[in-house]
């Protein structure tokens, strides 16, 4: 007697075939231990930046004279007033430091909405229309991208005038580029599939062609490069700082509090060490999770 053979059994789970695109890029992020540390880190200065109010032991603007350029060490008492020791005006480095978190943070956000709302609206545009618009939008890039983001940052805030708010739109100007060629690059490629075909011969508008179909599909590559824009953000705001062309004195950012302490770098080690420290973890947390995003929303590295 001839029996029908069985089909083929599924070795695949069912819990696996549920799993959506998001649940396993975030399954692969979570086994990446370069990125798990990056989020430990971003964690770190969240913390800092949200309860700075309570966790700061003194305030970071109160000056004492008599305190000035204490290093890092016990008191006589045996009691440990200045965790990190004192500036030259006798502020509390640590409260500064702490304080400071919240601004980086501040400009990260700021910079980075900037940029990503200006920029995705410029790619989107030049990678759905083509022709015309698409040059004049790209060659406007090119522009922006010939000067150094810094040089160019530093003639932006010159024309503005010196402060944290003018460093931020600067920072966030000269990172729209970056922004819009990634945008047209995806919806380029997005442009030309079955979907958005049919989507507008079921007459859908440019506008929902442009911000319903074919943007939600060009999110990956743009959760990576604003993981690595707040990085850059961090960074270039610090270096304007310690220009003297953002945050100014008394304000506690941590690029400012360099530049007060170069001068005393052979007399007060910890006045720039400490916040240089600062700069060094934020940037790497957010560049260590930045790969690791990279690498769990790119479909070519699945299992």
């Amino acid at each position: 007697m001839n029996t029908i053979p069985a089909p083929p059994k599924n070795d695949i789970p069912d819990a696996e075939k549920s799993r959506g695109p998001l649940i396993e890029a975030l399954l692969r992020l979570r086994k990446n231990r370069i990125a798990v540390a990056g989020v430990v880190i971003i964690a770190f200065f969240l913390a800092m930046a949200f309860f700075s109010r309570w966790i700061a032991p003194h305030d970071p603007l109160a000056q004492s004279l008599y305190d000035k350029l204490k290093p890092p060490v016990w008191d006589e008492d045996g009691s440990w007033t200045y965790p990190l020791g004192t500036d030259d005006f006798g502020r509390d480095l640590l409260s500064r430091i702490i304080y400071g978190s919240r601004i980086s943070m501040m400009v990260g956000v700021t910079a980075v909405s900037i940029a990503l709302f200006f920029g995705t609206l410029a790619g989107s545009v030049a990678g759905f229309y083509g022709g015309k618009v698409d040059n004049l939008i790209m060659r406007t890039m090119d522009i922006l991208l010939a000067f150094p983001s810094i040089l160019l940052a530093i003639v932006i805030v010159a024309f503005l005038g010196p402060s944290l708010r003018n460093a931020m739109i600067a920072i966030g100007i000269v990172s729209i580029p970056r922004y819009a060629r990634i945008v047209r690059g995806s919806v380029l490629e997005e442009y030309s599939k079955d979907y958005v075909q049919a989507a507008r011969a079921l007459g859908a508008g440019d506008g929902r062609l442009i911000f319903v179909h074919i943007l939600p599909n060009c999110l990956a590559p743009l959760i990576v490069q604003t993981t690595l824009g707040f990085a850059s953000a961090i960074l270039e705001a610090a270096a304007l700082s310690f220009l003297g062309l953002g945050a100014q004195p008394p304000t506690p950012e941590w690029g400012a509090m360099l530049a007060n302490g170069r001068a005393l770098i052979l007399r007060a080690w910890w006045a720039v060490t400490f916040p240089g420290l600062m700069i060094l973890f934020a940037v790497l947390g957010f560049n260590l999770l930045g790969d690791g995003l990279r690498d769990a929303l790119d479909p070519r590295l699945r299992e």
